[in-house]
Protein backbone atom coordinates (compact mmCIF):
# COMPACT_ATOMS: atom_id res chain seq x y z
CA UNK A 1 0.00 0.00 0.00
CA UNK A 2 2.85 2.40 0.87
CA UNK A 3 4.51 1.69 -2.46
CA UNK A 4 1.25 2.31 -4.34
CA UNK A 5 0.81 5.60 -2.49
CA UNK A 6 4.34 6.64 -3.55
CA UNK A 7 3.55 5.96 -7.26
CA UNK A 8 0.37 7.98 -6.93
CA UNK A 9 2.21 10.94 -5.43
CA UNK A 10 4.90 10.78 -8.20
CA UNK A 11 2.21 10.76 -10.88
CA UNK A 12 0.53 13.79 -9.37
CA UNK A 13 3.82 15.66 -9.22
CA UNK A 14 4.58 14.93 -12.90
CA UNK A 15 1.15 16.04 -14.04
CA UNK A 16 1.37 19.17 -11.93
CA UNK A 17 4.85 20.02 -13.32
CA UNK A 18 3.70 19.43 -16.93
CA UNK A 19 0.66 21.60 -16.43
CA UNK A 20 2.73 24.42 -15.03
CA UNK A 21 5.13 24.20 -17.96
CA UNK A 22 2.34 24.32 -20.53
CA UNK A 23 0.66 27.19 -18.69
CA UNK A 24 3.95 29.10 -18.64
CA UNK A 25 4.37 28.70 -22.44
CA UNK A 26 0.78 29.78 -22.99
CA UNK A 27 1.33 32.86 -20.92
CA UNK A 28 4.49 33.75 -22.83
CA UNK A 29 2.72 33.23 -26.15
CA UNK A 30 -0.13 35.40 -24.96
CA UNK A 31 2.24 38.18 -23.99
CA UNK A 32 4.05 37.99 -27.33
CA UNK A 33 0.73 38.02 -29.18
CA UNK A 34 -0.42 41.03 -27.20
CA UNK A 35 2.87 42.78 -27.91
CA UNK A 36 2.43 42.09 -31.65
CA UNK A 37 -1.11 43.43 -31.54
CA UNK A 38 0.14 46.45 -29.70
CA UNK A 39 2.91 46.92 -32.28
CA UNK A 40 0.65 46.53 -35.30
CA UNK A 41 -1.93 48.76 -33.70
CA UNK A 42 0.47 51.64 -33.33
CA UNK A 43 -0.78 54.77 -34.99
CA UNK A 44 1.28 56.31 -37.79
CA UNK A 45 0.82 59.67 -39.41
CA UNK A 46 2.07 60.06 -42.95
CA UNK A 47 2.55 63.62 -44.14
CA UNK A 48 2.99 64.73 -47.79
CA UNK A 49 4.62 68.16 -47.97
CA UNK A 50 4.47 69.73 -51.46
CA UNK A 51 7.16 72.13 -52.63
CA UNK A 52 4.54 74.66 -53.49
CA UNK A 53 2.39 76.72 -51.13
CA UNK A 54 -0.32 74.09 -51.12
CA UNK A 55 -1.67 72.57 -47.96
CA UNK A 56 0.19 69.71 -46.35
CA UNK A 57 -1.59 66.39 -46.85
CA UNK A 58 -1.50 63.90 -44.03
CA UNK A 59 -3.34 60.78 -43.16
CA UNK A 60 -3.25 58.36 -40.31
CA UNK A 61 -2.90 54.63 -40.37
CA UNK A 62 -1.40 51.87 -38.26
CA UNK A 63 1.52 49.49 -38.70
CA UNK A 64 -0.71 46.54 -39.71
CA UNK A 65 -2.35 48.44 -42.56
CA UNK A 66 1.02 49.74 -43.76
CA UNK A 67 2.51 46.20 -43.63
CA UNK A 68 -0.46 44.79 -45.54
CA UNK A 69 -0.19 47.50 -48.19
CA UNK A 70 3.54 46.87 -48.65
CA UNK A 71 2.90 43.12 -48.92
CA UNK A 72 0.25 43.66 -51.59
CA UNK A 73 2.51 46.08 -53.45
CA UNK A 74 5.41 43.59 -53.45
CA UNK A 75 3.07 40.82 -54.60
CA UNK A 76 1.71 42.92 -57.50
CA UNK A 77 5.23 43.95 -58.55
CA UNK A 78 6.50 40.37 -58.37
CA UNK A 79 3.54 39.13 -60.42
CA UNK A 80 4.20 41.84 -63.01
CA UNK A 81 7.88 40.82 -63.28
CA UNK A 82 6.98 37.11 -63.52
CA UNK A 83 4.33 37.51 -66.20
CA UNK A 84 6.47 40.00 -68.13
CA UNK A 85 9.34 37.48 -68.18
CA UNK A 86 6.99 34.75 -69.44
CA UNK A 87 5.65 37.14 -72.06
CA UNK A 88 9.17 37.87 -73.33
CA UNK A 89 9.94 34.13 -73.49
CA UNK A 90 6.67 33.46 -75.32
CA UNK A 91 7.41 36.26 -77.81
CA UNK A 92 10.87 34.82 -78.47
CA UNK A 93 9.37 31.35 -78.99
CA UNK A 94 6.80 32.75 -81.42
CA UNK A 95 9.51 34.59 -83.37
CA UNK A 96 11.54 31.37 -83.54
CA UNK A 97 8.52 29.41 -84.79
CA UNK A 98 7.82 32.07 -87.41
CA UNK A 99 11.42 31.86 -88.61
CA UNK A 100 11.23 28.07 -88.75
CA UNK A 101 7.96 28.38 -90.66
CA UNK A 102 9.61 30.67 -93.22
CA UNK A 103 12.53 28.24 -93.58
CA UNK A 104 10.10 25.35 -94.00
CA UNK A 105 8.25 27.22 -96.74
CA UNK A 106 11.56 27.93 -98.49
CA UNK A 107 12.53 24.24 -98.21
CA UNK A 108 9.12 23.24 -99.54
CA UNK A 109 9.63 25.49 -102.57
CA UNK A 110 13.01 23.86 -103.16
CA UNK A 111 11.46 20.39 -102.82
CA UNK A 112 8.80 21.38 -105.35
CA UNK A 113 11.46 22.49 -107.82
CA UNK A 114 13.41 19.24 -107.32
CA UNK A 115 10.20 17.25 -107.67
CA UNK A 116 9.43 18.95 -110.99
CA UNK A 117 12.99 18.28 -112.22
CA UNK A 118 12.72 14.64 -111.12
CA UNK A 119 9.41 14.22 -112.91
CA UNK A 120 10.86 15.69 -116.11
CA UNK A 121 13.85 13.33 -115.85
CA UNK A 122 11.44 10.41 -115.36
CA UNK A 123 9.57 11.41 -118.51
CA UNK A 124 12.82 11.57 -120.47
CA UNK A 125 13.79 8.17 -119.06
CA UNK A 126 10.43 6.76 -120.08
CA UNK A 127 10.88 8.04 -123.62
CA UNK A 128 14.41 6.64 -123.88
CA UNK A 129 13.28 3.32 -122.44
CA UNK A 130 10.45 3.12 -124.95
CA UNK A 131 12.85 3.75 -127.84
CA UNK A 132 15.28 1.10 -126.53
CA UNK A 133 12.50 -1.46 -126.10
CA UNK A 134 11.27 -0.76 -129.62
CA UNK A 135 14.76 -1.38 -131.01
CA UNK A 136 15.07 -4.63 -129.04
CA UNK A 137 11.60 -5.77 -130.08
CA UNK A 138 10.27 -5.98 -126.52
CA UNK A 139 6.58 -5.22 -126.02
CA UNK A 140 6.16 -2.67 -123.28
CA UNK A 141 3.20 -3.20 -120.91
CA UNK A 142 0.60 -0.45 -120.87
CA UNK A 143 0.97 2.12 -118.11
CA UNK A 144 -2.54 1.43 -116.91
CA UNK A 145 -1.86 -2.27 -116.48
CA UNK A 146 1.50 -1.62 -114.87
CA UNK A 147 0.03 0.96 -112.54
CA UNK A 148 -2.80 -1.38 -111.54
CA UNK A 149 -0.41 -4.17 -110.53
CA UNK A 150 2.32 -2.14 -108.83
CA UNK A 151 2.71 -1.71 -105.11
CA UNK A 152 3.95 1.87 -105.32
CA UNK A 153 1.07 2.90 -107.53
CA UNK A 154 -1.38 1.36 -105.09
CA UNK A 155 0.15 3.47 -102.34
CA UNK A 156 0.16 6.75 -104.25
CA UNK A 157 -2.93 6.03 -106.35
CA UNK A 158 -5.58 6.00 -103.63
CA UNK A 159 -9.04 7.12 -104.88
CA UNK A 160 -9.16 10.04 -102.50
CA UNK A 161 -6.20 11.99 -101.16
CA UNK A 162 -6.17 13.26 -97.58
CA UNK A 163 -7.51 16.74 -97.00
CA UNK A 164 -4.08 18.10 -96.05
CA UNK A 165 -2.16 16.60 -98.99
CA UNK A 166 -0.18 18.93 -101.25
CA UNK A 167 -0.31 19.22 -105.01
CA UNK A 168 3.01 17.37 -105.40
CA UNK A 169 1.34 14.08 -104.38
CA UNK A 170 -0.12 13.75 -107.86
CA UNK A 171 3.35 14.23 -109.40
CA UNK A 172 4.80 11.61 -107.07
CA UNK A 173 1.99 9.24 -108.00
CA UNK A 174 2.78 9.79 -111.68
CA UNK A 175 6.49 9.23 -111.06
CA UNK A 176 5.71 6.00 -109.21
CA UNK A 177 3.73 4.87 -112.23
CA UNK A 178 6.67 5.63 -114.53
CA UNK A 179 9.07 3.65 -112.35
CA UNK A 180 6.77 0.68 -111.89
CA UNK A 181 5.97 0.49 -115.61
CA UNK A 182 9.73 0.32 -116.28
CA UNK A 183 10.46 -2.61 -113.95
CA UNK A 184 9.30 -5.42 -116.23
CA UNK A 185 11.02 -4.11 -119.40
CA UNK A 186 14.26 -3.61 -117.49
CA UNK A 187 14.04 -7.18 -116.21
CA UNK A 188 13.58 -8.38 -119.78
CA UNK A 189 16.59 -6.34 -120.91
CA UNK A 190 18.59 -7.86 -118.04
CA UNK A 191 17.66 -11.37 -119.11
CA UNK A 192 18.54 -10.51 -122.71
CA UNK A 193 21.93 -9.14 -121.67
CA UNK A 194 22.54 -12.22 -119.53
CA UNK A 195 21.78 -14.46 -122.49
CA UNK A 196 23.95 -12.23 -124.67
CA UNK A 197 26.80 -12.52 -122.15
CA UNK A 198 26.48 -16.30 -122.15
CA UNK A 199 26.58 -16.28 -125.95
CA UNK A 200 29.70 -14.08 -126.00
CA UNK A 201 31.45 -16.45 -123.61
CA UNK A 202 30.90 -19.29 -126.08
CA UNK A 203 32.47 -17.48 -129.06
CA UNK A 204 36.01 -16.01 -129.26
CA UNK A 205 35.10 -12.39 -128.44
CA UNK A 206 38.06 -11.18 -126.33
CA UNK A 207 41.80 -10.60 -126.72
CA UNK A 208 43.87 -13.74 -126.11
CA UNK A 209 46.12 -11.81 -123.69
CA UNK A 210 45.34 -11.69 -119.96
CA UNK A 211 46.23 -8.00 -119.93
CA UNK A 212 45.49 -6.47 -123.36
CA UNK A 213 46.85 -3.09 -122.23
CA UNK A 214 50.41 -4.41 -122.17
CA UNK A 215 50.22 -5.90 -125.68
CA UNK A 216 49.72 -4.67 -129.20
CA UNK A 217 48.64 -6.10 -132.55
CA UNK A 218 51.88 -6.63 -134.49
CA UNK A 219 50.39 -8.20 -137.65
CA UNK A 220 46.82 -8.35 -138.95
CA UNK A 221 44.93 -11.01 -140.86
CA UNK A 222 45.25 -11.05 -144.66
CA UNK A 223 47.91 -10.19 -147.24
CA UNK A 224 51.22 -9.32 -145.51
CA UNK A 225 54.96 -9.37 -146.15
CA UNK A 226 56.57 -12.41 -144.57
CA UNK A 227 59.07 -11.11 -141.97
CA UNK A 228 61.62 -13.83 -142.85
CA UNK A 229 61.23 -14.55 -146.58
CA UNK A 230 60.14 -11.04 -147.51
CA UNK A 231 57.52 -12.52 -149.84
CA UNK A 232 53.83 -11.56 -149.98
CA UNK A 233 51.72 -14.23 -148.30
CA UNK A 234 48.32 -14.75 -146.63
CA UNK A 235 48.59 -14.34 -142.87
CA UNK A 236 45.84 -16.55 -141.47
CA UNK A 237 45.60 -15.02 -138.02
CA UNK A 238 46.52 -12.14 -135.73
CA UNK A 239 49.94 -11.65 -134.12
CA UNK A 240 50.01 -10.16 -130.59
CA UNK A 241 53.25 -9.00 -129.00
CA UNK A 242 54.22 -7.80 -125.50
CA UNK A 243 57.97 -7.60 -126.37
CA UNK A 244 58.76 -10.43 -123.93
CA UNK A 245 58.15 -14.12 -123.28
CA UNK A 246 56.17 -15.47 -120.34
CA UNK A 247 53.09 -13.20 -120.44
CA UNK A 248 49.87 -15.21 -119.89
CA UNK A 249 47.71 -16.31 -122.83
CA UNK A 250 44.00 -16.88 -122.14
CA UNK A 251 41.21 -18.82 -123.83
CA UNK A 252 39.02 -16.45 -125.82
CA UNK A 253 35.86 -18.55 -125.26
CA UNK A 254 34.53 -21.54 -123.36
CA UNK A 255 35.63 -24.82 -124.89
CA UNK A 256 37.66 -28.04 -124.78
CA UNK A 257 41.35 -28.46 -125.45
CA UNK A 258 41.64 -30.87 -128.39
CA UNK A 259 45.29 -30.43 -129.40
CA UNK A 260 48.58 -29.67 -127.67
CA UNK A 261 51.42 -30.21 -130.13
CA UNK A 262 54.65 -28.95 -131.70
CA UNK A 263 55.01 -27.79 -135.28
CA UNK A 264 58.08 -26.61 -137.16
CA UNK A 265 56.30 -23.42 -138.17
CA UNK A 266 53.90 -22.84 -135.24
CA UNK A 267 56.24 -24.16 -132.56
CA UNK A 268 54.36 -25.12 -129.37
CA UNK A 269 50.63 -24.57 -129.94
CA UNK A 270 47.19 -25.31 -128.44
CA UNK A 271 43.88 -25.82 -130.27
CA UNK A 272 40.54 -25.35 -128.44
CA UNK A 273 37.17 -26.52 -129.75
CA UNK A 274 34.19 -24.22 -129.02
CA UNK A 275 30.47 -24.32 -129.72
CA UNK A 276 28.97 -23.58 -133.14
CA UNK A 277 31.85 -25.38 -134.92
CA UNK A 278 34.46 -22.78 -133.93
CA UNK A 279 38.13 -23.61 -133.24
CA UNK A 280 40.94 -21.34 -132.00
CA UNK A 281 44.70 -21.89 -132.30
CA UNK A 282 47.36 -20.32 -130.02
CA UNK A 283 50.87 -20.71 -131.48
CA UNK A 284 54.55 -19.91 -130.71
CA UNK A 285 53.89 -20.61 -126.99
CA UNK A 286 56.66 -20.82 -124.45
CA UNK A 287 54.71 -23.07 -122.05
CA UNK A 288 51.22 -24.59 -121.75
CA UNK A 289 49.01 -24.60 -118.63
CA UNK A 290 46.32 -27.06 -119.82
CA UNK A 291 46.00 -30.72 -120.81
CA UNK A 292 44.35 -32.35 -123.80
CA UNK A 293 40.66 -33.00 -123.18
CA UNK A 294 40.43 -30.35 -120.48
CA UNK A 295 37.43 -28.00 -120.49
CA UNK A 296 38.33 -24.34 -120.08
CA UNK A 297 36.32 -21.18 -119.53
CA UNK A 298 36.73 -17.84 -121.22
CA UNK A 299 39.74 -15.93 -119.74
CA UNK A 300 41.34 -19.10 -118.26
CA UNK A 301 45.13 -19.08 -118.70
CA UNK A 302 46.16 -21.80 -121.17
CA UNK A 303 49.85 -20.94 -121.66
CA UNK A 304 52.46 -18.19 -122.02
CA UNK A 305 53.82 -16.16 -124.93
CA UNK A 306 56.99 -17.59 -126.44
CA UNK A 307 59.33 -17.53 -129.44
CA UNK A 308 59.04 -21.14 -130.60
CA UNK A 309 58.80 -22.27 -134.22
CA UNK A 310 59.44 -19.86 -137.10
CA UNK A 311 59.37 -16.55 -135.27
CA UNK A 312 61.31 -13.29 -135.26
CA UNK A 313 60.58 -12.55 -131.59
CA UNK A 314 58.26 -13.31 -128.67
CA UNK A 315 54.66 -13.08 -129.83
CA UNK A 316 51.39 -15.02 -129.99
CA UNK A 317 49.96 -16.19 -133.33
CA UNK A 318 46.16 -16.47 -132.89
CA UNK A 319 43.74 -18.07 -135.39
CA UNK A 320 39.96 -18.59 -135.55
CA UNK A 321 38.49 -21.44 -137.68
CA UNK A 322 34.81 -22.01 -138.42
CA UNK A 323 34.63 -25.56 -139.70
CA UNK A 324 37.33 -25.81 -142.38
CA UNK A 325 37.40 -22.04 -143.06
CA UNK A 326 39.92 -19.63 -141.56
CA UNK A 327 38.31 -16.27 -140.65
CA UNK A 328 39.62 -12.93 -139.49
CA UNK A 329 39.66 -13.09 -135.64
CA UNK A 330 39.40 -9.32 -135.42
CA UNK A 331 35.75 -9.51 -136.49
CA UNK A 332 34.91 -11.42 -133.30
CA UNK A 333 37.02 -9.51 -130.79
CA UNK A 334 35.09 -7.15 -128.47
CA UNK A 335 31.71 -7.76 -130.11
CA UNK A 336 29.14 -5.13 -129.06
CA UNK A 337 25.43 -4.65 -129.60
CA UNK A 338 24.61 -2.64 -132.70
Amino acid sequence: MARQGGYKKLENDVVSSLGRTIFGYLCRFGRVFLQMLSFFDQKLTIMIVPHSQRRVVNFQTNVFALFLALTLLIGVFGSFVYFNKNSVAATAAINKLEKQHEETLASLDEVRDENIALLQAAKRFQGALGTTLARLGINRPSERAAGASSDLSSVFGAPELSAGSVEETADIRELAGFLESSVQPLEQIGKMLEAHGALLSDIPSIWPLSNPVTGHLSMKFGQNIHPITGQLYLHKGLDFSTYRSGDPVVATANGQVVTISWDEGFGLYVVIKHKHGIYTRYAHLNTTRVQKGQFVSQRDVIGTIGNTGISTGPHLHYEVHIGSDVVDPEKYINIKLD
